[in-house]
């Protein structure tokens, strides 16, 4: 006589699957791959909740204020006058609104192309420095890049002062007498020139820091192979060097355009805009027309503007960055 061995069932739960060998629905290895394929949206969540408050509900409250009539006196008896496209209407069809963007958009590219081709250079210099002298400037980058605006701004006030500024009292001494006590911001380019001047001295460190540590990513076996094949040091630069450092050219130079557009603090702290408001750029003429000449409504619409003409600039850069990708491709 045979006894027939029966298997038992498996202690714990059985996964249970439908026909095909899935998962049906309210399995745990189900609910465990949905929690997996949301947890990229829960991490991004606090930050995209922070940007929308501290960034979106502003510039709708913006966008809203460009649509009103707002003075002081709309202020004193807390009322809200309505009056369309009226704000838009007069800035598109003035003189002084084009006038600004131009005078804005031409500002932008001298120092994005300035700071861009002296920032590459500072870049590639630390890459050649030995350890001792890299660490150096690295540290006078730093301190200059970590300075505020507003405190490195008083100090160029001081530099380029009339009757005790330093620059104009080394130049008196190596022989321009004229210059003793030269006013570098009577003139419009002249205050330009200043303007840029710390413009370009705040923004080459971010632009030399990240190139060199984008050099550092360069396969030295690359150089080496070049240097086999006969390659100099501009042959190596343009095919080994470049093509590595592009997408971070493309992408720094987009971030400085953004910067240099706003450059509120530096034109209106220097000079305010003057001298009779020939160096206002559009953030400095939405202030003005707002906050100084007590026209919200108006000042709100410029500003809106002024996003809207960032907006089109970046996005056609973009363009015009991503069909070289594609041409490269």
């Amino acid at each position: 006589m045979t006894v027939q061995k029966t298997e038992r069932p498996p202690s714990g739960p059985t996964e249970v699957q439908t026909p095909d060998g899935g998962p049906r629905p309210g399995d745990p290895r189900r609910s465990r791959e949905r929690l997996a394929g949301l947890a990229p949206y829960l991490l991004l969540a606090p930050a995209i909740i922070a940007t929308l408050l501290l960034l979106g509900w502003p510039l709708v409250n913006n966008g809203i204020l460009s649509f009103q009539n707002l003075n002081m006196r709309q202020f004193i008896l807390h009322l809200t006058e309505w009056n369309g496209f009226d704000n838009y209407k007069e800035i598109l069809t003035g003189e002084d609104f084009w006038r600004v963007t131009g005078r804005s958009v031409a500002f932008t590219a001298v120092n994005v192309v300035l700071i861009m081709i002296l920032g590459t250079l500072v870049g590639l210099l630390l890459a050649r420095l030995g350890r001792k002298m890299r660490t150096f400037l690295m540290i006078g980058l730093v301190l200059a890049w970590a300075m505020p605006v507003v405190a490195s701004t008083t100090v160029y006030q001081w530099l380029f002062a009339q009757r005790f500024g330093v620059v104009n009292w080394v130049l008196a001494k190596i022989g321009f007498e004229s210059m003793a006590e030269h006013d570098w911001l009577a003139s419009q380019y002249s205050t330009f020139f200043v303007v840029l001047l710390l413009i370009v001295w705040q923004s080459i460190p971010f632009v030399a820091i990240n190139l060199y540590a984008a050099t550092t990513t360069i396969p030295k076996e690359l150089y080496e192979a070049a240097s086999l094949d006969g390659a100099g040091a501009w042959k190596q630069f343009t095919s080994v060097t470049m093509p590595y450092l592009r997408p971070f050219l493309y992408a720094t130079t987009f971030l400085e355009i953004i910067w240099v557009f706003k450059a509120f603090v530096q034109v209106f702290t220097l000079n305010e805009g003057g001298p009779e408001r020939l160096t206002e750029i559009l953030p400095v003429y939405a202030y003005i027309e707002g906050m100084g000449n007590q026209h919200f409504g108006m000042g709100a619409a410029i500003a809106m503007l002024t996003i809207v003409i960032l907006l089109a600039i970046t996005s056609y850069y973009l363009r015009i960055v991503l069909k070289q990708e594609e041409d490269e491709l």
